[in-house]
């Protein structure tokens, strides 16, 4: 059977109608309707359904990809063969997203290495893919954009759009001591998005060693009392996650020859 080629006029309409990537699979779609004489509803609902499942990923990535999600750091893609522990039950339930519709926070707790940031991203692209606009930051990162932001007039434009967006990830907290005003942003962010709209944050610290942190006491034990209180805490132990990461020789991969290296040569003096 030969490949049917769809009308000019019929391609020109969906693109018009902001369709045209229909067209794409239309032709193949409207061959195997035929052969198995699929009912005019059916071939017109799988064409519609494709392009909703297309647009949503579309969507979906958009969102990770303004959000700053790591594209590698899907559930996917993680290494469930991993030497690490953790709470696979409350792994489920946070991947359902179920503390998003209540508006709780997330700590994901353990030594370097376990796959705190990696599971942290991994939901947060499930949140993408499910209509949440995402933000991941590092905390130091977000704690200089907001230091650089008192200093160009834009920290309630900032502070507006951190303690908005649906989901927070901020990753790598409490490392080190904050200053005055660095503890101040981190009490209102906690004050602010707690009961309204959900974080994930990601520490090698213990929820108590955090207190010691901050620079202020009384704002320490206000934001992380309530902060803590709201969140669910899931801690993995183990093994570093990172060594599965580090690149390695493949066994197919033939030895190279000092002759197959290519080196650049060398830059000319010009004499002067």
């Amino acid at each position: 059977m030969s490949a049917r080629i769809l009308p000019p006029d019929l391609v020109r309409a969906l693109r018009k109608l902001k369709l045209g990537p229909i067209a794409s699979t239309l032709a193949a779609r409207l061959t195997l309707a035929e052969k198995h004489a699929t009912p005019f509803e059916d071939l017109l609902l799988g064409i519609l359904t494709d392009e909703i499942s297309r647009r949503d990923g579309a969507a979906s990535q958009r969102r990770s990809s303004a959000g700053k999600l790591d594209p590698h750091m899907t559930l996917e893609q993680f290494d469930a063969s991993a030497k690490i522990t953790y709470d696979k039950r409350l792994l489920n339930s946070l991947c359902s997203l179920r503390f998003l519709d209540e508006r709780k926070h997330v700590t994901i707790l353990g030594p370097v290495g376990v796959g705190k940031t990696f599971l942290a991203s991994a939901i947060g692209h499930i949140a993408c893919q499910h209509g949440y606009n995402t933000r991941m930051i590092r905390a130091d990162d977000m704690l200089r954009e907001l230091r650089q932001s008192r200093m160009d007039n834009s920290r309630e434009q900032l502070i507006v759009s951190l303690t908005t967006i649906d989901l927070l990830i901020l990753d790598d907290f409490a490392l080190e001591p904050m200053s005055r005003e660095e503890s101040r942003d981190v009490y209102q962010l906690f004050v602010e998005r707690t009961g309204r709209a959900s974080m994930i944050v990601t520490s090698n610290r213990d929820t108590s060693e955090w207190l010691g942190q901050f620079d202020e006491t009384l704002l320490a034990q206000s934001a992380v009392d309530r902060f803590v209180n709201a969140a669910y805490d899931f801690v993995i132990e183990g093994e570093s996650y990172r060594p599965r990461q580090k690149p390695k020789l493949r066994n197919d991969e033939p030895e190279a020859k000092p002759s197959d290296v290519v080196r650049k040569p060398a830059p000319r003096r010009h004499r002067r």
